[in-house]
Order: structure tokens, then sequence, then C-alpha cells
């Protein structure tokens, strides 16, 4: 490699020590503080997070209420009552998703023009606008639609921005938490939502305030997090690449909690410096280079199904259309059950955090995506044969095991699956690259989040449960995907990462491989077969 014929000796430096599970640690981690401001940046940033799971919870909810049903809804004359056809239903709850995909796919240009920090700023009062077309909206539902559209624009944008933010700006030796946070506060804005929904829907049903006031709290989030990132720093790799070495310098070392001169320090701005000389060798980076740079055709693809999986294992089936489902096991109160599920979510992330710092990538995502697969088994086969449809009371049985493993499903999820998609995308791809590959991945996670909302009533009309095995059937492939085709990550700096992935470092026995056993006298692949394809 290049770079290695570059770096001074003592720089070069990469001794480490092997930790659990014989995963080498580099000593660049050694030293490593966890200090106030980085979990600050990470919990700030992460409200980004809570934002969209705060409008994507909140959805369900509103389809049970009476005043936004005789709003928006349709009237049946048959039941003398306000619903919603599958395709209103499914066009309202759609339209966030596909403006989060355009927000995401224009996310990586504005924060390589305007800074990493100020990007996420605009999108979060960006957002504003849409809940204010929401609110208006007086009887159509279209009108209430667009709003969605609108606001998805902000917050797709902030599913680009603040993962690449964390991971730029987090210290390596709890990088994957913050990350993860983004995660925890997803559901810690689903289980809000789901909050709120049953209190205005207990207290204000007949009238508007039932939906407007959850609406309205949109703009808090957004105004806490548009205000509050302009007073935390800039993420240095961005501003080493714009010229601010100091500055880069003075946030490394305040993150991790050590002088400016710090062996850490210096060694994460000498891998910052290489990779910057090695870029501007060569021609300016152009979008599609995504595809065609060394190596990062594989990479893309594997963030575009990494993100897609995240949807594919079907968790947003249970957070879309919550009240509904379980309403058909004969709940009298599905907003109750909405609350438990959301419960479990929120309490399950945070053990998911663990998970990110003590475990490996790749083992916990295989783990998960098991455990889900075993879920979506058991939840399609009982509820399409044992599940009585016509009347759920008459199988109270049938309806507790579908609870049961709803709960399971979604503590494999939020542990595995939720959080480190996040991390492990935000982690894949070199700074040279980041912003765009990043952005159409990201996008990828919207656009199966637009199809899985749009086309799931449709779906569910017509087999019911047995939709359950479409996704038992994605998580059986993600096992093998990662297998075979994910690095792991864990411990190590964003640099590093992108070596291992040019030099085609085996997935299988990526935790073992030791980077100070590379050959710095001339260019080629590490000196260990057994660890290199």
């Amino acid at each position: 490699m290049p770079f290695l014929k570059r770096q001074p000796a003592q720089q070069l430096e990469k001794a480490g020590s092997p930790g659990q599970d014989g995963v080498f640690v580099p000593a660049a981690v050694d030293e490593q503080k966890i200090t106030a401001l980085a979990c600050f940046i990470g919990v700030v940033a992460s409200i980004g997070g809570f934002m969209f799971g705060y409008v994507s919870g909140q959805i369900s909810g509103f389809f049970d209420m009476t005043d936004y049903a005789r709003r928006f809804g349709e009237f049946d004359p048959s039941t003398e009552a306000y619903t919603f056809s599958a395709a209103r239903q499914g066009t309202i709850v759609g339209l966030l998703p596909v403006g989060s995909l355009i927000g995401a796919l224009v996310a990586g240009k504005i924060a390589d023009t305007m800074g990493r920090r100020l990007a996420i700023s605009v999108s979060a009062l960006f957002t504003c606008i849409g809940t204010i077309i929401e609110i208006s909206s007086q009887t159509s539902w279209v009108q209430f639609a667009i709003g969605r559209l609108v606001t998805g624009g902000g917050i797709g944008s902030l599913s680009v921005l603040v993962p690449m933010y964390q991971s730029e700006s987090s210290p390596i030796i709890i990088r994957g938490i913050l990350v993860s946070t983004y995660q925890l506060f997803i559901t810690l804005g689903i289980w809000t939502a789901e909050m709120v929904n049953y209190g205005t829907h207990t207290k204000y049903d007949s009238s508007s305030a039932s939906w407007r006031i959850p609406n309205g709290l949109s703009f808090l989030w957004a105004l806490i997090l548009g205000a509050g990132i302009l007073f935390l720093p800039e993420s240095p790799r961005y501003a080493y690449r714009r010229g601010r070495e100091d500055e880069a310098r003075r946030t490394i070392a305040r993150l991790a909690g050590l002088a400016p001169d710090a062996r850490s320090v210096n060694y994460q701005i000498t891998e910052i410096r290489v990779k910057l000389e090695e870029e501007r060798a060569s021609a300016d980076a152009r979008w599609f280079e995504i595809f065609t740079a060394p190596r990062m055709a594989y990479r893309t693809f594997l963030g575009i199904t990494l993100q897609a999986g995240q949807q594919l294992t079907g968790a947003n089936f249970f957070f879309y259309y919550g009240t509904t489902i379980f309403r058909a096991t004969g709940l009298s109160d599905s907003y109750v059950t909405q609350i438990i599920l959301g419960s479990v979510n929120v309490l399950c992330t945070f053990g998911g955090l663990y998970v990110v710092q003590k475990c490996g990538r790749r083992k916990a995502l295989m783990i998960g995506a098991a455990w889900m697969m075993m879920c979506f088994l058991v939840y399609s086969f009982v509820g399409h044969f044992r599940l009585d449809k016509v009347n759920p009371s008459a199988t109270p049985q049938a309806g507790n095991v579908l609870i049961v493993f709803s709960c399971l499903f979604i503590a494999a999820f939020a542990s595995t699956w939720g959080p480190l998609v996040w991390t492990v995308v935000a982690e894949l791809y070199p700074a040279r690259h980041r912003a765009p590959a990043m952005a159409i991945a990201t996008a990828s996670n919207w656009f199966w989040n637009f199809m899985l909302s749009f086309f799931t009533r449709f779906i569910t009309d017509a087999i019911d449960y047995l939709y359950g095995l479409v996704f038992a059937g994605c998580c059986a492939a993600l096992v093998i995907i990662v297998f075979f085709f994910m690095i792991e990550s864990k411990d190590r700096s964003l640099e590093e990462i992108d070596t291992m992935y040019l030099l085609k470092v085996n997935p299988i026995t990526s935790s073992k491989w030791d980077g100070s056993r590379l050959p710095s006298d001339h260019e080629g692949n590490a000196s260990d077969p057994a660890v290199v394809e």
C-alpha cells in the first residue's frame, strides 16, 4: 500500500493486543478515554433519530382516531364508519419514506458543501415546513400526505448526516455506541409518539387536537437539534480536509480526553493526512467513483444491501401497522399493545448498545437475523393456521403467541440490526467517498421503507400472516451475506477499516487481522495469508 511507505516509522507503530475472542485491538485505542463531550455529541446529534422515530411512530395511531378518520378517511355506508382504503393508507404512510429517499440522496452533497454540522441544522429546521403543511390540513388527505413528503426530506437527510457526523467525530473506543445512539433515539421517538397518541386519543378523540398535538410537538425536536448542533464542534475529518488541521487535532484530543500531542491523536491525524494525500494524488472525486474506485463497488453494494436488509427484517411491519395488526387479534385497546411493543423496543436497544461495545459486528448481526427468522416463522404459521380471523377472541392462545413472538422479534431487532446497521454503514467508506456512498446506501433503506409501508396492506389483505414468511426468508439471506461479505470493524479506526477492504481481508477471519504485520518496504498484500483472500 502506498500510504505505508510514506508514514514515519514512529507513526507507523501499530502494536496492539488481542482483545476478547482474539480480536486484535490497535494500540491507538489503549489511551483513549470516554469523555462527556463525546457522549454529548452522540446524544444531541441523535435527536435526528428521535425525529425519525417520532414521525414514523405517530402515524399508526392516527388511523384509529375518530377525528382523523372523519377528516381524511372514506365513509363506508355498510358500517356507517370512516375507514381508510389500502391505497389511501399506504400513500399517507408511504410518502414519508419517499421524501426521505430524496433527502438521503441529496444529503451527501449538502454535507460536503456546508459541512456536517450546518447541514444537520438546516435539515432539522426544514422538517418544520412539512409539519406546518400537516397541521394546517383540514379535510384534504392529499395535503396531509404532501406534508409528510416534505417532512421526509429533512428526516432522510438527517438519516445520512447524523451517523456520518457521529462516526467521523467519535473516539474509536466508543464509536460503535455513539453511532448506535441514533437507533436508540429512533426507538425513543417511536415510544414517545405512541405515548402521546395514547394520551390525545383518550382525551381528545373527537377533536383535531387528537392528531394536531402529536404533530405540533415535532417543532420542539427540530428546534432542539437545529440549534443545539451549532454549539458542537465540526467533524475533525471534515475540518482537516478543509485545511483546518489545528482545529481537527484539538477536536480529536478533546473528544478522547487527551493532549493535542498525544500518541493516539498523532496516529489518527497521520492516518487522515495520508489518506487525504492519496486522494489528492488522483483526480477530484466524482459521484460514480463509488462504483468504479478500488473496492468501492463491493462496499457500495454491501452498504445498500445492509440498509435494505434493516427494512426487510420486517420491523416496520409492526411499527407502521401495529394498531391494525393487534386489533385483529381481539385486543380491546391496540394502543396499549403498541406501547408495550415500543417499550420492549426501547429497553432492548439499550441492550444493543452493550452488544455494539462488547461483541463483534458480524456475530451480532448473524445471531440477530437468525433469531428474527425464527420469530417470523412462528408468527406466520400461528397467525395463518391457528388464529380465528373472524372471531379472534375464540382463539386467545394464538393471539397471545402472536404478541409474545412480536416482542421477541423486536427484542432481536432492537439489540442487533436496529443499531448496528447504522454503525457498520458509517464505517464502510473512505472519507473521499463517504458522503455519496452513505447517501445511496441510506436511500435504499428509505426505498424499501416505502415499498413495505405502501404495499403491506395489499399483501396482508391477500395472504394475511403468511406475509411474515417473506421477512423470514430475507433474514436467512442476511445471515449468509454478513458471514461471507462483511469485515469485522470493531475497535478499528475508519482509515484502518478502509485499508482492510482495499487489501481484501477475508471477512470470515477479519476479527483477527493484525495491521502491524503489513509490509512497509514494498507495495502488496498483507503478509498473513490466513487473513487475506
